[in-house]
């Protein structure tokens, strides 16, 4: 008697490695994430991070708490580097403002709600 749904097969053996030697998959580092964060009752904060090296947080930052009349702050943290902190829910005010500054939209994550 012979069954063949027995035999051990490995479907995926010739397509060889999937990842194609590529280290950095799922790799988040080159992108912009804008995130919100509840704090109590209706108050909300929008963080922003990973930010590209050739742009200077502390002057985005004043930029951004003259633009959107809302108070900030810079936090420096050791796994994500600085991370912009400001009042409110500014996501679709940071990145229309960071796209009008020249940074490609493909490259900002919008996350929340």
């Amino acid at each position: 008697m012979n069954v063949q749904n027995l035999n051990s097969f490995d479907p995926f053996a010739d397509e060889g490695d999937p990842l194609g030697g590529n280290q950095d998959v799922g790799s988040q580092q080159n992108y912009l994430h804008i995130r919100i964060q509840q704090r109590n009752g209706r108050k909300t904060l929008t963080t922003l991070q990973g930010l590209p090296k050739e742009y200077d947080p502390k002057k985005l930052l004043k930029a951004f708490k003259k633009e959107f009349a809302c108070n900030g702050t810079l936090v420096e943290d050791e796994e994500m580097g600085q991370v912009i902190q400001l009042q409110g829910d500014q996501r679709l005010k940071i990145v229309k403002f960071l796209t009008e500054e020249g940074i490609p939209k493909n490259t900002i994550k919008l996350h929340g709600f």
